[in-house]
């Protein structure tokens, strides 16, 4: 029998949504709203949040007027995100890898590090690959990343957390292409062992990555509040980007 992924396993455990429960819902919409501004879409624009957990970004996106369709690996993500669907906001399991068939949208966001987490350049090529089949003409694509100078720069190697009497010891290593996070839990008198492995993606691989598959970069910005990206300080990095079509000589 084939071992899960990592992320495949992980991502779709409760103890993935207890350590992470507090991250800031405000500060996301707020980002989600600032990015509707940046990008001027049309209403009737069909947006997909790719990689999209439980759905807060794409309930978002929802209420502000768009139709959304959200799709997650997780089929307890997904569950979870059914609970807020509505006509105009559809979720679904669905492997980033692979297009969804029949079915085509003005704008993608990837968003808050849903990137990198596959061992081969090659599935990071089927990503985008999948993303560009899945854009209308001109379509628009966002990508939320680390900026992983400033988080190697200032990697913590090691930390404890006590979240709702469950007990996380997490240690964290760069090997010169990911960056790891191995995390230990304690629940009682239960324990268990899972870990993170994202890609250590910078600017410079986003661009040689989507430039040789199809699509162009419009700007790129540092943080939430959309401020320009500086690979030594910034937070993120946030790339919008648009498809292009070959041109033949």
């Amino acid at each position: 029998m084939k071992q899960k992924e990592w992320f495949a396993e992980w991502f779709d455990t409760s103890y993935y949504h207890t350590l992470y429960k507090n991250r800031d819902e405000e500060e996301a919409a707020n980002f989600i709203s600032r990015l509707i501004d940046d990008l001027k879409l049309p209403k009737s624009s069909y947006l997909l949040d790719l990689a999209c957990g439980k759905g807060r970004h794409s309930i978002t996106l929802n209420q502000l007027g768009y139709p959304v369709k959200g799709v997650d690996l997780s089929p307890n993500s997904i569950t979870e995100a059914n609970k807020s669907s509505n006509e105009h906001l559809k979720f679904a399991v669905q492997d980033m890898r692979e297009a969804i068939p029949n079915e085509k949208f003005d704008a993608i966001f990837n968003l808050f590090t849903s990137f990198g987490y596959f061992d081969s350049i090659e599935d990071n090529i089927r990503v985008v690959q999948a993303m560009k089949s899945m854009l209308n003409e001109d379509g628009i694509l966002v990508i939320d990343f680390m900026n992983a100078t400033k988080v190697i720069d200032s990697l913590v190697l090691e930390e404890e957390k006590i979240i709702d009497g469950i007990e996380f010891h997490i240690e964290r290593k760069y090997d010169g292409q990911h960056i790891f996070k191995f995390i230990h839990i304690k629940d009682g008198e239960s324990v268990f062992d899972y870990s993170e492995r994202v890609q250590a993606l910078k600017q410079v691989d986003f661009e040689k990555l989507l430039s040789e598959n199809g699509f162009e970069i419009l700007r790129t910005f540092g943080d939430f509040n959309l401020n320009p990206f500086q690979e030594k300080s910034s937070d993120r990095l946030i790339i919008i980007a648009k498809k292009i079509e070959w041109k033949h000589l």
